[in-house]
């Protein structure tokens, strides 16, 4: 059997969930072959304080057939780094799917790949994918055609198993969430903007402002290099 080829871009200060969570799920399809692409095979920061081991580089790492992209603050990095850009966007074109968790949709905006689609993203960028021609739409997972693209971090397990059922039915989906034991009861009601409350919204901004002063400009700056190709 061919194996079925997963593979997740890493880069410098990505957020670890959104790729460790929907791998560890995308990793149970049937003969999956699961890689994580940099630029080296040095370890590559994450925003959690430790690293991820790259298995393979972006010119050794050509195909995929599930095409996945994190996100995280590094996001902004990424979407300015022709090389990484350039990568994606040709591994994405080939892919069967291409997917995203997080803001890892910008970077496929960026690349020039959600241009007329339907995507989404983490809350606090998701008006963003705007700018890059995509309609943003707020729900946890979102399909449209071969492009998955989920909402922000956890949103990345949800994401896989619905990406899974496509592939291999539901009953097969179903069966890894078990195995996964993935039953989540969360010990506070505060997971969306609307269920949080303001002054909880005003604290998760400030604190993005902290982490990215510039992100929108950089964000902006990225689509008018899109434009501009």
């Amino acid at each position: 059997m061919k194996p079925t080829r997963v593979v997740f871009l890493v880069f410098p200060n990505v957020t670890q969930l959104d790729l460790t969570g929907p791998a560890q799920v995308l990793s149970r399809l049937p003969n999956a072959k699961v890689d994580l692409v940099w630029k080296s095979l040095d370890p590559v920061q994450t925003d959690s304080g430790f690293a991820l081991l790259p298995t393979g580089t972006l010119d050794e790492v050509t195909e995929a057939d599930i095409l996945c992209i994190p996100g995280g603050f590094g996001c902004v990095d990424v979407m300015h780094d022709d090389d990484a850009l350039a990568w994606v966007w040709s591994v994405g074109e080939r892919a069967q799917w291409m997917t995203s968790v997080c803001t890892g949709s910008l970077i496929l905006g960026a690349a020039g790949l959600l241009e007329g689609y339907r995507a989404t993203s983490h809350w606090a960028w998701r008006d963003y994918l705007k700018l890059f021609g995509a309609e943003p739409v707020a729900e946890r997972v979102v399909f449209d055609r071969n492009r998955v693209t989920g909402g922000g971090v956890t949103a990345g397990i949800d994401f896989a198993l619905a990406l899974t059922a496509q592939i291999e039915g539901e009953d097969y989906a179903r069966a890894i969430q078990l195995g996964l034991e993935y039953d989540p009861h969360p010990p506070f009601d505060s997971g969306t903007p609307s269920k949080a409350g303001e002054q909880l919204v005003k604290q998760v901004y400030e604190r993005s402002d902290r982490m990215a002063p510039d992100r929108e400009e950089r964000v902006r700056a990225a689509a008018e290099r899109l434009a501009g190709r």
